[in-house]
């Protein structure tokens, strides 16, 4: 059994706990909070199991990384703490772990990535004998390994669109909803998210592997952006109001350029309301959200996600798809040699020994 850490315990940290209690080679030796309110707490209430786990969660980083745990899950927020987040994976990868995470996006295509971030981790990966490999949804599997396997099943090829399709109302972090993003926000406000550059800061690592998976040579990635405003005031579930004339939908695609042509898009319609921007692509079914893949050729390709969990919450069913393909990463990873690994580099596999295998 590998000896798996999580650290962390908000909206991906809880669903991590139940990925490891679920795997069938992975054993939880320890769950790192920040909050003192949860110190002591079974991991198992952390993780909203019908069971106790007999893990109490601690906030002594050194005591746990001093047990030289095999693999750490980082499920902190990377989006508004980078420095922090970037000390904590480099810790826990100087302790000789493998490091699996959602967060810091540029790691994603750490080929790529600005020496500030891939130089502390290639040193700590050097010095521990660990691993490191970052990962989620958008950007994440719905951008990569997803539009890859359904690309190989075309016999032409003439573009990719990958779309996340969400109402944010229902993605339980205010912060990065309204200022992040800027839902909410008034128009002449400029959200970071949606900063010139940022937006391939954050997906062009996704552009650049799919290029390099299908075998193309990207002239460049563009950027576009629009941004709608609210009609009427709204009220939603989990967020509270937000006010007419306030941004309330936003629609920007990376684009990857091939011979002239946007050939690799990543496309992300995101809504604070249903009623916002009406004629913008909306999930099949009317839903909260999708991710939704478009292989343009011969044949025509679409594939559309929707996952949920948590109350039949799509954005925790997002979240959740993200855990799993971390998790289910340790155990080839702590076979693999040391070092960097993308999306490219790790197979999507069977849930070997989870059919039907109950968490509580």
């Amino acid at each position: 059994m590998i000896s798996t850490v999580v650290w962390g315990t908000g909206n991906v940290g809880r669903l991590a706990i139940r990925a490891v209690a679920a795997h069938p080679a992975l054993r939880l030796a320890a769950v790192i909070v920040h909050d003192p309110a949860k110190v002591g707490r079974d991991a198992g209430e952390l993780g909203g199991l019908d069971r106790l786990l007999g893990v109490a969660a601690t906030d002594d980083v050194e005591a746990v990384l001093g047990t030289l745990p095999r693999a750490v899950v980082y499920a902190a927020s990377g989006d508004v703490r980078p420095d922090d987040a970037l000390a904590d994976i480099t810790r826990a990868l100087r302790s000789g772990a493998v490091v699996v995470s959602p967060a810091l996006y540029p790691l994603y295509d750490h080929r790529n990535a600005p020496p500030e971030f891939r130089d502390p981790v290639a040193a700590a990966v050097a010095e521990g004998g660990g691993s490191f490999f970052a990962s989620g949804v958008d950007p994440g599997w719905g951008n990569d390994v997803l539009p890859l396997l359904l690309s190989g099943l075309g016999t032409t090829l003439d573009a990719i669109r990958c779309q996340e399709i969400f109402d944010y109302s229902t993605y339980d972090q205010p912060d990065s909803v309204r200022y992040l993003v800027g839902m909410g926000q008034p128009m002449d406000y400029e959200p970071m998210m949606l900063l010139p550059s940022v937006p391939t800061m954050v997906w062009g690592g996704q552009i650049r592997m799919m290029a390099r998976a299908l075998g193309v040579e990207l002239d460049e990635i563009r950027e576009t952006l629009e941004r709608r405003a609210l009609d009427a005031t709204v009220s939603t579930r989990t967020m509270g109001e937000f006010e007419a004339g306030t941004q309330g939908a936003v629609r920007f695609e990376v684009q990857g350029i091939v011979e002239g042509e946007p050939r690799i898009v990543i496309e992300h319609v995101t809504r604070i309301h249903a009623s916002c921007a009406p004629d913008w692509p909306s999930p099949p079914d009317g839903g909260d959200g999708a991710h939704r893949v478009v292989i343009e050729g011969r044949p025509r390709i679409e594939v559309t996600i929707e996952a949920t969990d948590e109350g039949e919450n799509r954005s925790a069913g997002g979240n959740a798809t993200a855990v799993g393909r971390l998790v289910g990463a340790i155990d080839w990873l702590t076979e693999a040699e040391p070092g960097l690994y993308d999306a490219l580099d790790i197979p999507l596999r069977p849930a070997v020994g989870r059919l039907g295998r109950k968490q509580a």
